[in-house]
């Protein structure tokens, strides 16, 4: 097994890891969160009933691990990419950096205000302060999910037209647009469980 496939390898693990500590903060011990539970806190603070604080840590801490662990595979596919098409490979490489920056941000950024609610004891107060922390630090989320666009258009343009030595048809193993498929279905940690699938594939045609 070359680097490469190693490094596809580590992003797997890395996208199963950052799904488990998505679900961590979606399926809840009461029930499941939705972001327009934090509307009302009625419905809010029955769902994080008897949640530990653990699992807002566990999450932030190995969503950071997770992260990091995804770098290798985007970056080895970056590189693959350069010999068939630099600009879709820099195109690759920006979307990516973008993706593990503000990501990363987003992930902490998601587990700190489920933190603070139940540890100031889920009241409207704790409700108001989250939502507007929530709001004001929404655009790491926004540039994420850009950075995943970039990434998987250049992706599959690529590899759609003929340009590398996949068979075109191989763009369905594409980051962007299985997530794209899945979101509609609500599972949590869809995105991830797409990019788990996308190297997966790559592991075995590249």
């Amino acid at each position: 097994m070359n680097a490469m496939k190693i490094m596809f390898l580590i992003a797997v693990a890395g996208h199963l890891l950052c799904g488990y500590t998505d679900c961590l903060m979606t399926y809840l011990p009461s029930g499941r969160f939705r972001f327009e539970d934090m509307k009302d806190n009625g419905k809010l603070s029955a769902v994080f009933k008897g949640m530990p604080l653990k699992n807002a840590l566990l999450s932030m801490l190995l969503g950071c691990l997770a992260m990091f662990l995804l770098f290798f595979g985007y970056i080895a596919l970056c590189q693959w990419m350069k010999q068939y098409s630099e600009i879709c490979a820099v195109l690759m490489l920006i979307g990516s950096g973008m993706v593990f920056t503000f990501g990363m941000a987003h992930h902490i950024l998601c587990g700190v205000p489920e933190w603070l609610y139940v540890r100031l004891g889920r009241t409207e107060d704790a409700r108001q302060i989250i939502s507007e922390l929530f709001k004001k630090t929404s655009i790491t989320l926004a540039v994420c999910y850009l950075g995943f666009l970039l990434f998987g258009v250049s992706m599959f343009v690529a590899v759609a037209s003929g340009w590398t030595s996949l068979p075109a048809w191989a763009c369905a193993f594409n980051v962007f647009l299985l997530m794209m498929i899945l979101f509609p279905a609500r599972i949590g940690g869809s995105g991830n469980w797409a990019g788990a699938f996308m190297f997966l594939g790559l592991l075995f045609l590249i």
